[in-house]
């Protein structure tokens, strides 16, 4: 149960913690539960539709087989989501020479962590060394953002994309990996390493469409926090703290329309009445957003996320800026 490989189990999450799964399914925006935002379950029901929930008791049923990770997928499965929602497919290897890319910059210096090898990497497995007026704790709160995140392989490498072979923790990529492992190497205590382990996963974010996708991707942060805790103390976490960061997730991987930045599909049309001496008249208009490509003017539900320097939500539109 805390050694999934590669297709976390939504059966096996609730008999470690029936409420670690229902946190993992929250949407702050909405205050409810994310939705499926794709059409390809409706074999299961009305109730798996685009606007539909993702509840507990749909994805526990059939031996926990409804949501898989793309791996898992038919090769016929695959097809329809890339044709249908252009979903983009990033082998592990090249999700790592594109991170080394962001560690150069940060670092001032080549292949911090590994070395790209063809497609494989070389790990570096001496401490990791910071350059002069920045520190390790400096790296672990640099925020980091994934658009589009899918299963989010950029920011944790627990398999494989490609062949699903399951990662081994010293040799992972991701960018919250990268950032676990620097509390590994810079702390004793398992309270400070804990306490920098949530200050590196508060500083994680990804947002994606899909719900199915959205899950499995916060499944594989929370199942990154087990693979290290457990590698580091060599001993199982505890379930209240697995709670706490399975919160932290569900605030930072969130669920968007990456050019509206609302809740898919939640703009809608308006209907003005206009009284005249003849009666009613009635005016539809589309989304005024939607019309003019301003994403400022959507009547769609803004995205919230957490700012944890503050503990208070905010729109993530309000984080780009107001376009002149």
């Amino acid at each position: 149960m805390f050694s999934e490989l590669v297709d976390v189990k939504e059966n096996n999450i609730i008999s470690i913690d029936y409420e670690i799964l229902s946190i993992l399914l929250k949407d702050h925006t909405t205050k409810k539960n994310i939705i499926w935002a794709t059409n390809m379950y409706e074999r299961y029901g009305s109730s798996y539709s685009f606007k539909s929930q993702i509840t507990i008791e749909q994805i526990t049923g059939r031996n926990g087989q409804v949501i898989r990770p793309r791996i898992k997928k038919s090769k016929k499965e695959q097809e329809q989501r890339i044709k249908k929602k252009a979903e983009v497919f990033t082998p592990s290897w090249i999700c790592n020479i594109q991170n080394n890319l962001a560690d150069n910059s940060w670092f001032q210096k080549e292949n911090v962590f590994n070395k790209p090898d063809g497609v494989k990497w070389i790990t570096n497995r001496n401490k990791i060394l910071f350059p002069e007026g920045r520190s390790w704790v400096d790296y672990v709160k640099s925020l980091r953002l994934e658009i589009s995140c899918g299963e989010a392989p950029y920011l944790v490498s627990r398999y494989d994309t490609v062949t699903g072979n399951s990662i081994p923790v010293i040799n992972r990529i991701g960018l919250l990996d990268r950032k676990i492992r620097i509390v590994s190497e810079n702390t004793r205590s398992k309270d400070d390493w804990i306490k920098y382990v949530k200050e590196a996963y508060k500083s994680i974010y990804g947002y994606e469409w899909q719900g199915d996708s959205l899950l499995i991707a916060r499944e594989n942060l929370l199942y990154t926090y087990i693979d290290y805790y457990v590698d580091k103390f060599n001993e199982k976490p505890q379930i209240d703290t697995i709670k706490e960061i399975a919160e932290i997730i569900s605030w930072n991987i969130f669920q968007m329309d990456g050019l509206k930045y609302v809740i898919p599909n939640s703009c809608k049309n308006e209907t003005i009445i206009n009284y005249t001496l003849f009666g009613e008249e009635k005016e539809t208009f589309e989304c005024i957003g939607c019309q003019t490509n301003n994403y400022h003017n959507h009547n769609g539900i803004y995205v919230k996320i957490m700012n944890w320097e503050t503990n208070r939500a905010n729109k993530f539109i309000n984080v780009l800026g107001r376009r002149k």
